[in-house]
This record gives structure tokens, C-alpha cells and sequence, in this order.
């Protein structure tokens, strides 16, 4: 099995990653670390721990990360994914595990040196966790096998859900994307471009009745799903981070093309603006994967039969 460390920031769509990726059975978690973004560092921690005591996985470490960006005031936000970033459908929920003391940069430099080569980082929330870790340890790009990060608009000008041009995940913390980008891993960025054409509808959460998991996804997607209706006139919420998972697990969900991008951190217009060269103006080497197109469908299907496996 590929092994991959998770890097949340546990809001709804996050929550439905973990779970895709737990019930995929073909990714071997090495561990999730933590970083404050949806919501803040404490609820994170948190939901991290009662999705993976809900998936029967404690056994999976979690180590917290950073608890704001790197030089940046923290945002969050409860108004898409509930007061407690999981639409409240846990409330009540016992759990009985604990994060670890280790720190989230620490913990990811550590398992790369220990699989040079083998461990694929998934990345849906902002990234602070990972550019402390790169900074810190300047062989982590060559360790690591690659990056793939939900986050960023590439084509898609004016369609942002930040600002016009920025996507929540990056324009979080702008400064650390930059960090990322231009580590020189293997980065794979899975953008709104893409991401917002798979939609969970209503009718689509009623397909897991009766299973494992349809109580959590339809209490805890209700806020979310209220939100996309009120603001886009969507019924159904995007799976963001679901699709990020759902990359790793077969590429041809998705297609791609790799150009030099950049991160926008000065103007207050475009903060964390993810700039694409697709006609190779700067004159620089192409440091990121990009996706251009899904299938939006196929992927949606297979993240509905793998939450809704028996046993």
C-alpha cells in the first residue's frame, strides 16, 4: 500500500477525506497531523480524533501542528462548516484517543527520512505544517515522494471563495504556499478549478442509507450543503479534500499539465492568488502540477461505493 501522512484542518470536507481514505484500503496512514485553518488548532485536534474513532482507527497517530499561519492573523470558517467545524454531528461522541506530543513538522520529517521515497503528502488545509518542516529540513523535498495539495484557482479568474482570485487554503497563509511551491518536492495542486465540479447533493447522501457512515455524512454536510444553496444556488457541497484523496488513489480521475506557479503575498486584491504561467512568460521552469479536468462523476461514485463498503 502507498503510504501517505494526511496534513487536516478538520472542517466537513476534511472529515469525509480522512474517512475516503481510511475505507479506500489502499493507503497506509502513517499518521494525520493538524494545522489550524476551517477552524481553530484545539477543534481540529479534536474532530481529527472522533473521525478516526468513528472509522474504528485510533491506532492512527495524530500529531498537532501550527496553531496560526506564519505571519498572518488566523481566519476561520464556522458559517460553512458549523460551530464546531463538523456540522455538530458529533456532539456526544466518546472517544478515547489522544494526540501525540510530537510537533506536526517534526513528525513529517521524520517519516520521510525514515521512507526516503515512499510517503505521499496530502495536504487539504493551509500549509504552515509543511513549510516549517521544509525550512527546517532541506532534504524533505528529496524524501518525500510528493506533495498533493487541495488548494488554489488556476484558470478559473474572478471564481475564488476567498477573494475573486484566492482560495481559503492558500490565502490562509499565502506565505507558506509560496514556501511549498518552491521547495523543489513534487507537487501536485488539486485547485477549485476542479475541485467544484464534484458535487454531494442530498440524493447523494441518501445512496449510503443504511450504512456505516450516512448519519455523520448527512448531519454533518447539512451546513454545508445550506451554504453552497445559499450562496452559489447549488444543491449539494463540493468535496474539496475528498478529491485530493481521491488523486492519490487513481490519477485518472483527474488530468493535468505542469506549469511554473507562483503565490501572490503583497497586493490586498490578490493575496494568495495562485498565478499559473501556462505561456511560459517568466522563463521558469515548471515547479507544479496542475489539474485542468475531472471526472467528476467517476470520482463522486467512487467515493459514495467506498464510504458505503460493508465491513
Amino acid at each position: 500500500m502507498k503510504k501517505v501522512i494526511m496534513d487536516v484542518d478538520t472542517g466537513v470536507d476534511d472529515a469525509l477525506a480522512i474517512l475516503y481514505a481510511l475505507e479506500s484500503r489502499q493507503l497506509d496512514v502513517l499518521g494525520i497531523t493538524t494545522v489550524n485553518g476551517n477552524v481553530p488548532l484545539e477543534m481540529v485536534n479534536v474532530n481529527t480524533l472522533k473521525i478516526l474513532s468513528l472509522a474504528g482507527r485510533e491506532e492512527i497517530p495524530v500529531q498537532p501542528g501550527a496553531d496560526r499561519p506564519l505571519l498572518r492573523e488566523s481566519e476561520h470558517v464556522h458559517h460553512i462548516h458549523g460551530d464546531d467545524g463538523i456540522g455538530n454531528a458529533l456532539d456526544g461522541f466518546e472517544h478515547n484517543n489522544q494526540c501525540e506530543a510530537q510537533f506536526a513538522a517534526d513528525f513529517i520529517i521524520e517519516q520521510a527520512k525514515n521512507h526516503p521515497g515512499e510517503i505521499t503528502l496530502i495536504a487539504v488545509g493551509p500549509l504552515t505544517n509543511l513549510a516549517l518542516a521544509f525550512r527546517k529540513e532541506p532534504n524533505l523535498s528529496k524524501w518525500l515522494s510528493e506533495v498533493v495539495i487541495m488548494g488554489g484557482l488556476v484558470s478559473e479568474a474572478g471564481r475564488g471563495n476567498k477573494l475573486p482570485n484566492s482560495e481559503f487554503n492558500i490565502f490562509t497563509d499565502a506565505e507558506a504556499a509560496r514556501i511549498v511551491f518552491h521547495s523543489g518536492a513534487e507537487t501536485t495542486l488539486v485547485s477549485l478549478d476542479v475541485t467544484k465540479q464534484t458535487l454531494l447533493s442530498s440524493y447523494d447522501v441518501e445512496v449510503l442509507e443504511g450504512r456505516k457512515y450516512h448519519d455523520f455524512v448527512r448531519q454533518s454536510t447539512e451546513v454545508y450543503r445550506a451554504f453552497s444553496k445559499e450562496r452559489f444556488n447549488l444543491d449539494g457541497c463540493a468535496l474539496h479534500d475528498p478529491l485530493t484523496v481521491g488523486y492519490v488513489l487513481n490519477r485518472d480521475f483527474l488530468k493535468t499539465e505542469k506549469h511554473y506557479v507562483d503565490v501572490e503575498t503583497i497586493s490586498p486584491l490578490g493575496y494568495g492568488q495562485t498565478i499559473c504561467d501556462f505561456g511560459g512568460l517568466l522563463g521558469k521552469e515548471p515547479n507544479v502540477t496542475i489539474c485542468t479536468d475531472v471526472d467528476g462523476e467517476a470520482f463522486v461514485a467512487h467515493f459514495l461505493e467506498t464510504l458505503g463498503k460493508e465491513g
